[in-house]
């Protein structure tokens, strides 16, 4: 063989060396439809990398992405090449069950970059997918099916790279959330839903997408830093893998963040076979926060003679459901409580009954103990065939990842048997399931208001429909009308509610959820008929849902849209203030306004139950001045003349 000449070596050489950096500098991106939203991939020294920009400004800088394997090699590492890129765009709509209004634009551009190893163990493939929506991006990893073998996973790499030190708020579990925390005074783990004020003008709001499996995310930051890491990680990758998605939303101003459906719409569609036309949304009473609650002679409890009373109400008001909380079955965390067989079954198989008559719908509570010492799929047809609406499935155990692999199969098998369900207690967080599975109308993903004796106080309801409520439909109670300044006589929680009855009438619509669950017994609302009146026109499923104006911790004031009627409420943190609000939402007919505001001597503290009641007519081009005590809030219903 003719040796190589110096010169045609040292030119070989300089190409390869060209080639090497131009791959390692090769870049790729993806930009929103509308052009404003921009995620760029490229190949680093340290590894592949991504950068997200809004508006022309970098809010995310490079940033890393993959995994970090048992042996301690980086999936892709920066030999790994872009083997084919493939690129498309989807302008569809979806048309949900139920939801924040009853079409959804599906617009989106993706990227999907194929990888290859030039050598070594592991997986020799590896795929990222990314998407830029107009409201957010998101990107997951895949390992594809041709692959062969399972790789140990030490750690996901993934990093969130931010480009200043931002002022964020984080999911605390069922308490207060954490924030606003500036980004460099965080430390540990914080979990999702992170959201992020970048500026005046600028949002974003962290969080995953359809989890199939593996642990749910958690974040992590050192001191100091502006930069969070993802902790959690799978146990191992495999041929067929797929990631999460994790989600960056972004918005000029955080109702775009609550309002988004980003989130629901990186979820699969339900399975072509599976029928959820039964599925319906609603508002219910419970019987729960009544335990004790007396009036005229009167002593509400857990039991049959108050069930009967509390469906009756519903059936005059409209509402939906009556949700069993509880101990109806026995003691709940008694392993010998039998769930279908207990001192109250033929209680609540005859209040099914009488309820059906009623066209209410009934709930029934199953605690994790019960759902594992006796046959799951058993109870759950049990209940089905009694004709049971919808499960509130409390304190599930195990692992996170465990508790999400049971919370599918759960909901799952509530599918098979036409019942709701709702996830209360320490629930793995929601990730847009209700996508695939709409009968997953609700749960306690957050501080739930009367709830584990701890005080909800106005900035913690301003503050989780911001954070908490991102993440999708939330139980969290609100619409207790019984706000006396000392001990109610309730037996499970009989602290006083600093809040207002505006408020928490107001926080009712606010909430986004596929049952609104009312705590109070009947007579305390029919007390406030303005009030009551409010609460019974939010006949879902949505129309339409915006959220005119707020800010994180503040307030926020929501508008929702029914067949009837459009309503609009408003809440307040500690301080009160002057709302200009805008009826631009409304058509050009006229409208009748019935408008219930905090009295003018109402304060969260001092005098909860002031209201001021005013009915008028109203127009687009008119603007209202609502007033809001400190804690307080609003309620509007607008109809239409021609059917008022």
């Amino acid at each position: 063989m003719k040796p190589t000449s110096p010169s045609v070596f040292m030119a070989l050489c300089l190409f390869l060396s060209i080639f090497s950096i131009q791959a390692m500098g090769q870049s790729d991106q993806v930009t929103s439809p509308d052009g404003k939203l921009l995620l760029e991939i490229r190949n680093s020294p340290e590894g592949y990398v991504y950068s997200f920009t809004a508006n022309d400004t970098k809010l995310i800088s490079e940033s890393l992405l993959g995994f970090k394997t048992g042996t301690g090699d980086l999936i892709p590492s920066p030999s790994w090449r872009i083997g084919k890129t493939t690129r498309q765009s989807i302008n569809d709509i979806w048309k949900p069950l139920w939801g924040k209004r009853s079409s959804v634009a599906d617009n989106y551009n993706e990227l999907v970059l194929d990888l290859h190893a030039p050598s070594g163990a592991g997986p020799r493939q590896f795929r990222i997918i990314a998407r830029a929506y107009n409201d957010g991006v998101a990107f997951k990893y895949e390992i594809p099916a041709t692959e062969s073998g399972k790789t140990t996973v030490e750690a996901e790499v993934t990093t969130y790279n931010f480009a200043g030190d931002f002022t964020a708020w984080f999911y605390n579990g069922e308490n207060a959330n954490i924030g606003p925390e500036k980004l460099s005074a965080s430390a540990g783990k914080r979990l999702p839903v992170m959201t992020v004020k970048a500026g005046n003008d600028s949002y974003m709001a962290i969080h995953e997408a359809n989890l199939a499996v593996g642990q749910p995310l958690v974040l992590g930051s050192e001191k100091g830093s502006t930069t969070f890491s993802v902790t959690s990680h799978p146990q191992e990758i495999y041929p067929g893998y797929e990631s999460a998605w994790r989600v960056i939303l972004y918005g000029n101003c955080p109702g775009v963040l609550v309002d988004s459906h980003t989130i629901e719409l990186l979820n699969p569609a339900p399975d072509a076979g599976v029928d959820f036309s039964w599925v319906e949304p609603g508002v219910a009473v419970w019987d729960w926060r009544i335990n004790g609650a007396t009036w005229d002679g009167f002593t509400y409890t857990m039991s049959y003679p108050s069930w009967v009373r509390m469906v009756d109400f519903a059936a005059q008001q409209g509402f939906r459901y009556l949700v069993l909380d509880a101990d109806w079955y026995g003691p709940e965390f008694s392993d010998k409580s039998d769930p279908v067989a207990g001192d109250k079954a033929k209680d609540v198989q005859n209040l099914i009954k009488y309820a059906k008559s009623k066209n209410v719908g009934i709930w029934l509570y199953l605690n994790d103990v019960g759902g594992r010492k006796f046959p799951l799929k058993k109870t759950l047809q049990q209940y089905g065939d009694w004709g049971a609406a919808g499960v509130k499935y409390g304190f599930m155990n195990g692992s996170p990842g465990e508790k999400n692999l049971r919370t599918q199969k759960i909901t799952s098998l509530c599918a098979q048997n036409r019942l709701l369900v709702d996830f209360h207690d320490g629930p793995v967080h929601p990730y847009g399931q209700m996508r695939t599975w709409p009968n997953a109308v609700t749960r306690e993903y957050c501080h739930a208001q009367l709830d584990a004796h701890r005080v909800f106080v106005p900035r913690t309801f301003t503050t989780a429909v911001f954070v908490n409520m991102v993440a999708g439909p939330l139980d969290m109670n609100n619409g207790m009308f019984d706000l006396r300044q000392g001990r109610t006589t309730r037996v499970d929680e009989s602290q006083p509610v600093p809040s207002t009855l505006a408020s928490e009438a107001a926080r009712t619509l606010i909430v986004f959820s596929g049952v609104t669950i009312l705590p109070d017994i009947p007579e305390y609302y029919r007390k406030y008929p303005a009030l009551l009146s409010f609460l019974s026109a939010q006949k879902m499923p949505w129309l339409e849902s915006k959220t005119l104006a707020g800010e994180i911790g503040e307030y926020i004031v929501m508008m929702r849209q029914t067949k009837d009627a459009i309503l609009v409420a408003a809440a307040t943190n500690e301080s009160d203030r002057i709302i200009e609000l805008p009826l631009t939402f409304l058509d050009s007919r006229t409208y009748a306004a019935s408008i219930v505001e905090d009295g003018d001597d109402a304060h969260y503290l001092r005098n909860r139950e002031s209201i001021k009641v005013t009915t008028r007519q109203v127009r687009k081009n008119e603007t209202l001045r609502l007033k809001l005590a400190a804690g307080g809030g609003a309620c509007l219903v607008f109809k239409p003349m021609a059917t008022y």
